[in-house]
């Protein structure tokens, strides 16, 4: 199968995806039938106004939610590879997750910060002082910055852990929850609160997209072409922070899933960013969707879906640091 029939059935993924995620839920009287009547709003039972419910403020929210982060958070780790040109980075090694999770969990305990702005605030102080860290002599190395990553995300993880000791219990339980990765409390005002961020971040990304091409090859070749690196950089930087740090804001620490997922996209479609961006978005949305389905599903209680993407990204980083010799020679 070449890769042009593989893209259209990426870029028709979402529907059926989405369309099962909706069907999947405790109430299992509910079929498509009923969705179909639904979204036409020809159902006229007399549990109309209970399918309703379920369906478009309990089902359909966490839903658009989930697929909104899962893609927010595939663009994000694409671009930050393009832009540190390192196969390894992902919002998640950079210490944006962590540093966006300690602002959002400022944010609520302290109940004055909106959590987007703090969330994205500290994010973008975690990615700086990894970059920070890792740059000497104007270079950044593979083992540089994951170690940088390492740091910032310890600094960011002892700083969280000093607002869950001193929060109450009720913001504390609700803390520890979501920094676990999840979605149970999802509902149309936390989508509409990220939609707007992550929607500007993610189009300020794909306008560049082509830009991110010329600067995985270095600051020179950038040059050359007529691109200023440092400003494209700052602008990819921004958008990136943006975008995810909306995503976690809502959702949690989704742990190391902005690394797997342009890796994968990458081994099936190739480097070329012009045409990997939008299929990162669906491809990533689509599986960070079918892998909530299994963690509100599998068992007699939610699983949160952190957990899952760690156990799932924990083997493939080896898989990427091995593969790609990251040693000390470098």
């Amino acid at each position: 199968m070449n890769r042009k029939i593989l893209s259209i059935l990426v870029y028709l993924l979402p529907v059926p995806v989405l369309l099962f995620s909706v069907l999947l839920g405790p109430s299992e009287n509910i079929t498509m039938k009923h969705v179909i009547q639904m979204l036409t709003n020809t159902y006229q039972g007399s549990d109309q106004e209970i399918i309703a419910t379920v369906l478009l403020d309990v089902r359909l929210p966490r839903i658009m939610l989930v697929f909104m982060a899962g893609g927010a958070l595939a663009a994000s780790g694409s671009a930050l590879q393009s832009v540190f040109r390192n196969p390894l980075v992902s919002p998640y090694v950079l210490g944006l997750s962590s540093g966006a999770a300690f602002g959002a969990a400022l944010a609520m305990w302290t109940i004055i910060l909106p959590i987007q702005v703090s969330a994205f605030v500290f994010g973008l102080i975690a990615v700086v002082l990894s970059y920070l860290m890792a740059r000497k002599k104007g270079q950044v190395s593979i083992v540089s910055l994951i170690l940088a990553g390492i740091i910032t995300n310890g600094i960011f993880t002892a700083l969280l852990t000093i607002v869950q000791v001193i929060s109450d219990p009720f913001r504390l339980q609700g803390i520890v929850h979501w920094t676990m990765g999840n979605f149970h409390n999802a509902n149309w005002q936390k989508f509409n609160a990220a939609i707007l961020p992550v929607a500007l971040g993610i189009a300020v990304l794909f306008i560049m997209r082509w830009k991110l091409n010329v600067l995985a090859m270095g600051d020179e070749e950038a040059l050359s072409a007529g691109i200023h690196p440092r400003k494209v950089k700052s602008w990819v930087l921004g958008a990136a922070t943006v975008s995810c740090s909306a995503a976690v804001a809502v959702s949690g620490i989704i742990g190391l899933y902005g690394l797997i997922i342009p890796h994968a996209t990458r081994m099936v479609f190739g480097v070329d960013n012009k045409t990997t961006f939008l299929l990162n978005i669906l491809i990533g949305g689509s599986f960070l969707t079918l892998i909530d389905n299994i963690s509100r599903t599998v068992a007699g209680f939610e699983i949160p879906i952190g957990v899952f993407t760690m156990l799932i990204g924990a083997p493939f980083f080896i898989f990427l640091l091995k593969k790609t010799n990251a040693g000390w020679e470098q």
